[in-house]
């Protein structure tokens, strides 16, 4: 398996360099609007296509699963799931703020997952039997929870009414009361907890390839999330809590009926 994930994560700086030609181009790259704030482009794509066929090559048995379009059944129980940008839209607007989600389900849960950010020269990896790390360092445990400097990545999906989404703000606003980070990027949201920038994340309606790549590395510092897998599945859109311990039991009061 060490194997396998050491070639994860060779196809994942790959997939990035190709990304980065876009993205150092981007006057000429072509732009679609998948729905309101909702983008896909020509580096999406390609970078899609391009981690596809070197996992038909690495893992023939193995499903994929990704954002634009890619479905390749699996014969041996496990399956890929692919973001090949997330953060398309801080893409485009010549952020920093964007990854190549990668990520392991198997036995009904993720199991392992990697995340490159080019532009920062980041690689996260990390999941059963292999320690969260950053560019193949031991990622350090993160640093007790403070009530008094909490902070809260949100994540709303362009498909939420604005309304519910109002609504979701007000409440870690209000009734939290912490402060929060809207980063326009699930999986950077994600990145943040694991670099102690925030405590966790609250996601409205968002698809599983956006944080698959990063929950496996998380897991190994001790955070979990409200996700039941089980019930989820992989093609559902998800209301989820993640973070500390503490960090959930304060936030989950944001996804009781009614308040959603």
């Amino acid at each position: 398996m060490s194997n396998d994930y050491a070639r994860v994560q060779s196809i994942a700086l790959e997939a990035g360099e190709i990304a980065l030609n876009h993205f150092r181009t981007l006057s000429t790259l072509d732009v679609e609007a998948k729905g309101p704030l909702d983008l896909v482009t020509a580096a999406d794509r390609e970078v899609e296509a391009f981690i596809c066929a070197e996992f038909s090559r690495a893992f023939p048995d193995d499903g994929v699963f990704g954002e634009e379009g890619s479905a390749i059944p699996s014969r041996s129980g496990r399956t890929w799931v692919i973001d090949p940008i997330d953060g398309t839209f801080n893409f485009v607007r010549g952020s920093d703020g964007w990854g190549i989600s990668i990520g392991l389900f198997e036995r009904g849960r993720p199991v392992f997952g990697v995340v490159n950010t080019p532009v920062r020269g980041e690689l996260f990896a990390g999941g059963d039997g292999m320690a969260a790390s950053l560019n193949g360092t031991p990622l350090p445990p993160l640093r007790p929870f403070n009530r008094a400097c909490a902070a809260l990545g949100v994540g709303i999906h362009p498909s939420v009414p604005k309304d519910q989404g109002l609504r979701t703000i007000g409440q870690v606003m209000n009734d939290l009361d912490v402060a929060f980070r809207i980063t326009g990027s699930s999986v950077i949201s994600l990145i943040d907890i694991a670099k102690g920038a925030v405590d966790g994340y609250l996601g409205r309606s968002i698809p599983c390839w956006d944080i698959l790549g990063m929950l496996p590395a998380l897991a190994q510092l001790d955070v979990n999330t409200t996700i039941d897998w089980e019930k989820a599945g992989l093609s559902g859109k998800l209301d989820f809590v993640c973070g500390t311990p503490e960090l959930i039991e304060l936030a989950e009061v944001c996804l009781r009926p009614g308040t959603i």
